[in-house]
Formats: C-alpha cells, sequence, structure tokens
C-alpha cells in the first residue's frame, strides 16, 4: 500500500484501519489526501476480504483539524464549487458503502474532520476529542456535507448554532446530542471498543448489514422512499443465501456461517 502518502492503512481480521498521516498539520485535509481517501475507498469496495473500516488520526492531537488552509485560500467561485463538489463525493463513498465503517476520534475534529467523522456511519471518541464546523471564522460554509449531516444528527436548531456559532463541542457534550455513540477514556481504548463494535456487526450477515446501511440512509434522501426502500432491501435479503442459512441456523440451534451472497 505504497501509494498512500498522507494515510497508513492497516489490515488485521477483515478490518481496515485507514489513518490519516499528516501530525505535522494535525492531519488537515489537503486536496491529496482527500484523493487518496477515495483511493483507499475503492480498495474498500473492490475487495472482499475487508469486512469494517475504521478511520482514525495520527497521533493523539487530532483526528483532523480541518482542511489545509493555505488551500482554501486560493479558492474562487468556480474552483469553490469544485472543490465542495469532490469532497462530498468522496465523502459519499463512506456513507454509502455497504460495510460498517466507524470514525475513532482522537483529539481535533473540526470542519473537515468533523465531516469526516460524520460521513462514517458511527462515531466513537476520546474524552479528550473536540467537535465543530468554525467555517465561518474563514467567511464560508462548511463544503464538504456539515450542513446536511450535522442538521440530520442533532436537529435544525441545534445545527444552526452550532454552524452559525463555530462553537466546538467536547466528546460528552457531543454524545449527549448524538452526535457520538461512545464516550472512551483514551486512544487504547478507543481502538479496543472500535474493534468490538464491528466484530460484533461482521459476525452478522453481511448483505442484511448493508442493507441496513442503505435503508438508514434512504430515511434522511429526499429522493427516495425510505418504507419503500426498506420493503425492496427485505425482499433482496429474503433470496439470498444468507437468509436461508441464518434462518435454518435459528431453527436448528446453531450458529450461522455466513458467506454474504
Amino acid at each position: 500500500m505504497s501509494e498512500f502518502k498522507n494515510l497508513r492503512l492497516e489490515f488485521q481480521d477483515g478490518i481496515l484501519t485507514i489513518t490519516i498521516n499528516r501530525p505535522d498539520k494535525l492531519n488537515a485535509l489537503n486536496v491529496a489526501t482527500v484523493e487518496e481517501i477515495r483511493m483507499a475507498m475503492d480498495k474498500v469496495y473492490d475487495e472482499k476480504d475487508i469486512k469494517a473500516v475504521i478511520f482514525t488520526g495520527e497521533g493523539d492531537k487530532a483526528f483532523v483539524a480541518g482542511a489545509d488552509i493555505s488551500e482554501i485560500a486560493q479558492l474562487n467561485e468556480m474552483n469553490g464549487r469544485k472543490f465542495a463538489e469532490n469532497g462530498q463525493e468522496v465523502f459519499s463513498l463512506i456513507e454509502n458503502c455497504d460495510k460498517p465503517i466507524i470514525a475513532a476520534v482522537n483529539g481535533f475534529a473540526l470542519g473537515g474532520g468533523c465531516e469526516l467523522a460524520m460521513a462514517c456511519h458511527m462515531r466513537v471518541a476520546t474524552e479528550s476529542a473536540k467537535f465543530g464546523q468554525p467555517e465561518v471564522n474563514l467567511g464560508v460554509v462548511p463544503g464538504y456535507g456539515g450542513t446536511q449531516r450535522l442538521t440530520h444528527l442533532v436537529g435544525k436548531g441545534k445545527a444552526m448554532e452550532l454552524l452559525m456559532s463555530g462553537d466546538m463541542m467536547n466528546a460528552n457534550e457531543a454524545k449527549e446530542l448524538n452526535l457520538v455513540n461512545y464516550v472512551v477514556a483514551d486512544k487504547e481504548e478507543l481502538h479496543v471498543k472500535c474493534n468490538e463494535i464491528l466484530r460484533k456487526i461482521i459476525s452478522k450477515a453481511p448483505l442484511a448489514v448493508g442493507m441496513v446501511i442503505h435503508c438508514v440512509n434512504a430515511a434522511y434522501d429526499p429522493e427516495e422512499k425510505g418504507y419503500q426502500t426498506e420493503a425492496n432491501s427485505f425482499a433482496n435479503c429474503c433470496k439470498s443465501e444468507d437468509f436461508r442459512e441464518g434462518t435454518s441456523a435459528f431453527l436448528e440451534k446453531r450458529k450461522p456461517e455466513f458467506q454474504g451472497e
């Protein structure tokens, strides 16, 4: 995996850990790093052995402290739109992936970092983590989906307050707002918890897990009819080998052996 300069990829027991590895820049997302995330997600989609993903940041100070301001400062109306649309496209690959993805948030998750965490299906944070969308301090709005996902996760009123004030939240505040699933003591416990969650999930039927992701995302997509998406997904599961294996195993009082087919 030497093609990655700004990411470190580690694979173990079906779980791929993707570490944003720019600690001298507090793991800020520059254009090159966003493109590497796209490449990493292509691997996740293409390689069957990868069952789940953890996104995290190098070091203890930051998950991702934001975008690279030196690049943002050069944007204008035309390339600014392209910049935002490209980031949205890459983060949509994360959100719509049919394999479970957790953000293991250590330290600052601000701006693009908060947006990256929100694109993941779940978030676990250390007590030292800080979340926020401070883009208004730079005279812009979030561009990688932050206005949409934050509203979905915490509700319209609180999202308005956080987006317009640029205020940061600590990990426990984020958990109270349902932005974070769990808060743990430190980075070591962070990775233990993320792996514990993912090991449980990947023991289930892979097709059904992927359908759950699609159905839940449909609840927030105005172009989809969520209940119909659920019915269609249920029907698709019913024709799978995993469905036959799961129901047979239950009736035979044994542990199912799912193949993802």
